[in-house]
């Protein structure tokens, strides 16, 4: 019975924090007006970096010629539909920044978006006369961010193209739960050896200008519960060790009863 009152409270307790911070804790830019513009500061567009897997297709009017600075196709089974694909085999960036490309050796790609090393590759193959009228294009093969937390959906996604902001990982993975902290979204960055932790309020119009609002290979993405959310973890908590005393008082009560009776 005090359990079941402790219970009780509990929720109630967890009832009137959520419906008493609701409007201000759940609405996402609240300090936004219609007709509002701002300018777009910041890039999108994301360099290349170490461990990134790299799709390099090259073609030309000779299709012949640029078979040598393609890579072979690799072919793959999928499990779901029971059908064989195929997908093109990718540069690995190395340690140093560097990929190996067919005639034109080693190449430092690092810091360079994927049109900037498209450009270069393209210029190289005209300058030395390997192909007339060379097409390069590249793509990222391994592109993902991750959402932790209190979304609906925790995920890995994989990016298909080169933009994707925060508010677009967090509706992939379903959007936030009604627990979550609208003003602690943490976005975890590992660049140049460094490691940041960085925190974002999603009720705030600040947030399309932060650097983090468009994110980068392997960027973490984590929600925080608030503190109904905890007080219900830590009342599930405390009716788990309760309900498992009970089980083990009971099992002694009937050990006890066992013994009394053979004796």
């Amino acid at each position: 019975m005090k359990r079941m009152k402790w219970n009780a409270l509990v929720l109630i307790w967890s009832l009137l924090i959520v419906s008493c911070a609701a409007p201000e804790r759940v609405i996402y830019f609240q300090d936004l007006q219609q007709g509002m513009q701002e300018d777009i500061e910041q890039s999108y567009e994301i360099k290349i970096r170490k461990d990134d897997l790299l799709g390099i297709t090259v073609s030309a009017r000779n299709s012949e010629m640029a078979i040598p600075f393609n890579l072979p196709a690799t072919a793959y089974t999928m499990e779901i539909k029971s059908s064989t694909s195929s997908a093109q085999l990718g540069y690995q960036v190395d340690v140093d920044g560097y990929i190996n490309f067919p005639q034109l050796g080693r190449i430092h790609v690092e810091g360079m978006t994927r049109k900037e090393l498209a450009s270069w590759i393209t210029g190289q193959l005209e300058q030395k006369n390997l192909l007339q009228d060379p097409v390069v294009t590249v793509t990222f093969q391994n592109f993902k961010v991750s959402v932790l937390g209190e979304v609906k959906n925790p995920r890995v996604i994989n990016v298909k193209s080169d933009r994707i902001t925060v508010l677009e990982a967090l509706a992939e993975a379903g959007d936030l739960n009604i627990q979550a902290k609208r003003d602690r979204v943490a976005v975890i960055r590992e660049a140049e050896g460094k490691r940041t932790v960085h925190y974002l309020d999603l009720r705030s119009s600040d947030l399309l200008q932060s650097p983090y609002y468009y994110l980068q290979q392997n960027d973490v993405v984590y929600v925080e519960p608030n503190n109904a959310r905890t007080i219900q973890a830590r009342s599930t908590q405390v009716t788990s060790v309760g309900t498992w005393v009970s089980v083990f008082s009971s099992i002694m009560s009937v050990a006890t009863l066992i013994v009394t009776l053979l004796r």
